[in-house]
C-alpha cells in the first residue's frame, strides 16, 4: 500500500504562458486540481518539494493531501498527469484529480518482476513487455507497485497479468491472459542450430 503524502500548495491567479514562465523562474510549478464535484482550482507548488516527492516514489501517480494554505482546506487528490520539459526534464505543469475516500480510482503503477526465472538460468532471455499497469482500487488501497514472481517461468513460457500478485482490493483493468513477460531462447543458440541444419543439408 502506498503512503498518502502531504503537499503544501497555494492558489494562483496568474495565467498565460508569460506568467507561467515567470512563476517557474521563481521556483514554483503551476498546477490545477479538478474533480467531478468541484470547480477547478489553479495552484502553484514549490518546485523543490514537488521534485522531492517524485524522487522518493516509484510512480508519478501518487496520492496526496493537498494543503491549500489560503483556504485552510485539505483535498485528497491523485497526481493525474505530470508534464516535463523534453530537454531538461524539469516539471512544467501538474494535474491533480480530487477524489473521495470511498471512490474507486484508476492509476498506473510499476510492475516489478522478482525471482530468478528457471528459463533465464538456462540461458534464456527475459523480455518484459509491460512495465506499468493500470489498476483500480480505493485510495486507501493504492499500492506503490505490483509484483510478479517469475521463478517458475521456463524457456518459452509466458507470464501473464493473472499471475501478478495484487494486494487486497486491487484489480487490473487488463484481461488476465495479457502477457507481461516471456522467456525466449537465446538468439545465439538459434543461429547455431540454423547453421548446423544448413551444413547437414549441403
Amino acid at each position: 500500500m502506498s503512503k498518502t503524502h502531504h503537499l503544501k500548495v497555494n492558489t494562483r491567479k496568474r495565467s498565460g504562458s508569460g506568467a507561467l514562465k515567470a512563476m517557474r523562474r521563481e521556483g514554483f510549478v503551476p498546477a490545477v486540481v479538478y474533480g467531478a464535484e468541484q470547480e477547478s482550482i489553479n495552484l502553484k507548488i514549490g518546485a523543490k518539494s514537488f521534485n522531492s516527492l517524485l524522487h522518493g516514489s516509484a510512480s508519478e501517480q501518487i496520492l496526496v493531501n493537498l494543503e491549500i494554505e489560503e483556504e485552510g482546506t485539505t483535498k485528497l487528490a491523485l497526481i493525474q498527469d505530470v508534464q516535463h520539459d523534453p530537454l531538461s526534464g524539469n516539471v512544467l505543469h501538474v494535474d491533480f484529480h480530487a477524489v473521495r475516500e470511498n471512490e474507486l480510482i484508476h492509476a498506473s503503477v510499476p510492475v516489478e518482476l522478482i525471482g530468478d526465472s528457471a528459463g533465464v538460468k538456462k540461458g534464456g532471455l527475459l523480455d518484459q513487455q509491460i512495465h506499468s499497469l493500470e489498476i483500480q482500487c480505493l485510495p486507501k488501497d493504492l499500492p506503490e507497485r505490483v509484483e510478479g514472481d517469475i521463478s517458475s517461468i521456463d524457456l518459452g513460457d509466458a507470464f501473464h497479468v493473472s499471475q501478478l500478485t495484487f494486494p487486497a482490493g486491487v484489480t487490473a483493468t487488463l484481461e488476465g491472459d495479457v502477457v507481461v513477460a516471456l522467456v525466449a531462447a537465446p538468439r545465439v543458440a538459434d543461429e547455431v542450430d540454423a547453421g548446423a541444419e544448413e551444413t547437414a543439408s549441403a
